[in-house]
């Protein structure tokens, strides 16, 4: 059941994403080019995905166990370090350059867009990069 909870959920999700304008690279860039010809509508987008999101969030953090009955496992609140800064710095720097954001990405790539499926493979080997990065981190600390 969970399972086919999430399939249904995310779906609802990328329908709201191709709605949105989020999966339209030229739209997000828009968004991005706040010196130029600025596109506010995907802020709007933000504001209403938070607002809509916000009583779950506060709910969420008081329950022990999700409506499914499966423990809750919320992020643990960390302090902001070099590595988040960084983090974030390249999920920035990729978004912008590719006008595409890893949530869309997936579902561009699921209808078959070929930017969007070299944007993924480019992501999962990121990802890979720094599993791989870190692994070998921790085997210098031990």
């Amino acid at each position: 059941m969970p399972i086919l909870l999430s399939a249904l959920l995310g779906t609802l999700f990328g329908v709201g994403l191709l709605l949105s304008g989020m999966v339209n690279p030229a739209k997000v860039l828009g968004f991005l080019d706040v010196a130029g010809s600025w596109d506010p509508s995907l802020a709007l987008v933000m504001a209403g995905a938070i607002g809509v999101g916000l009583l779950p969030a506060w709910l969420a953090k008081r329950r022990q166990r999700s409506l499914l009955g499966l423990p809750m496992q919320l992020p643990k609140v960390g302090s902001i370090d070099r590595r988040l800064i960084l983090g974030s710095l390249l999920f920035g720097a990729g978004w912008g350059l590719a006008g595409i954001c890893p949530g869309p990405a997936l579902l561009g790539a699921a209808l078959g867009r070929g930017d969007f499926l070299i944007f993924v493979a480019t992501m999962l080997l990121g990802m890979a990069v720094f599993e791989r990065v870190e692994h070998l981190r921790g085997k210098r600390s031990e």
